[in-house]
């Protein structure tokens, strides 16, 4: 066991050191900056384990830098959105009745790939929505092509790209805590 946490340990270790990047955190604490000076709101979503870090982020955000910002984590929205009009359509439509043109939008995907995500994307960057992704797995995955700003974790596992994300987003949390942005 010993040798698999030290692994792991490792993966995570290299994450941190190489997967996040200083200039992309300064862009998007610009980008947050900017929408809190138009008074906009920041919306966080995912799947799984990254619908619960949204919530968790949406949650600091809100509660310890002053920042508005909401997740759509209800079941009774995503049951209801899913049913009407389909899984892959549930967040864009989410975004079509919650986002304002000055809001930023957080779409998070370990592979960059789910449908629901990346269509989102598509509707960001058609409605001129500022976004920022945050993916893993492989560098070509579909969502890191809409983003304002793109965090991406060059890993195949779960947990180490989810960690990684959460670590960023809360990077951009305690920058906001501790600065007067």
């Amino acid at each position: 066991m010993k040798e698999i946490f030290n692994n792991f340990l490792n993966q995570y270790r290299k994450a941190i050191e190489k997967d996040i990047d200083i200039e992309c955190l300064a862009k998007a604490s610009d980008l947050i900056s900017k929408t809190v000076s138009k008074q906009g709101k920041l919306i966080f979503v995912g799947n799984g384990g990254s619908a619960a870090m949204s919530s968790h982020v949406a949650v600091d955000f809100t509660k310890n830098a002053g920042i508005k910002a909401i997740n759509f984590n209800e079941a009774d929205l995503i049951t209801c959105f899913a049913n009407d009009y389909g899984y892959e359509n549930w967040v864009t439509k989410s975004l079509e009745f919650y986002a304002d043109s000055d809001d930023l939008v957080f779409l998070t995907s370990s592979s960059g790939n789910s449908k629901n995500i990346v269509n989102a994307a598509q509707y960001c960057s058609d409605n001129s929505i500022d976004l920022i992704t945050l993916s893993g797995f492989d560098i070509s995955n579909d969502l890191r092509s809409f983003g304002n700003v793109n965090f991406w974790v060059d890993s195949s596992e779960y947990n180490i790209v989810e960690m990684t994300h959460h670590i960023i987003l809360l990077l951009l949390v305690d920058g906001f805590i501790n600065t007067d942005n």
